[in-house]
């Protein structure tokens, strides 16, 4: 596994933390390093998912209204790619805090749960999706 250094510039502090494969420092485990993998991942993730739907909405508006779910899907897609760009800015702002630091522990937990939320909505939005999903055997219209 590559190691990664990530910095976190704060107004006159400067955190440097290192991630790498080893999340232990000492015999414990840091949990600030697992979190921030974590919202790595997460990120990661999100970024496919995004793709996906873009490229989704492209292919149903070039279909055009002659899918009988156009005005539907449009919206769920849309939907998802606003509430995906609301989860990575939240994932932004989750990650300005140090949950080893007892100060910011209540304001990462309430980013942490939004986070969640999110994700659930999105994910429930995209099972929908995928089940009204477009007929690809169907040949996709010319954009006009």
């Amino acid at each position: 596994m590559s190691e990664t250094t990530v910095r976190y510039n704060k107004s006159d502090q400067n955190v440097e933390n290192e991630v790498s494969g080893n999340l232990k420092v000492g015999n414990q485990l840091d949990a600030n390093v697992y979190a921030t993998k974590k919202t790595i991942a997460q990120g990661m993730l999100d970024v496919a998912l995004l793709t996906a739907n873009a490229s989704q909405l492209k292919y149903c508006l070039q279909l055009g209204t002659k899918s009988k779910f156009y005005y539907f899907m449009v919206t769920l897609i849309s939907s998802s790619i606003i509430l995906q760009i609301s989860l990575g800015v939240a994932i932004i702002l989750k990650s300005r805090f140090n949950i080893n630091k007892d100060h910011h522990q209540r304001s990462a937990e309430f980013y942490n749960n939004t986070i969640v939320w999110i994700v659930f909505v999105i994910t429930v939005i995209n099972i929908i999706i995928s089940a009204f999903g477009f007929d690809l055997n169907q040949p996709s219209a010319p954009i006009k």
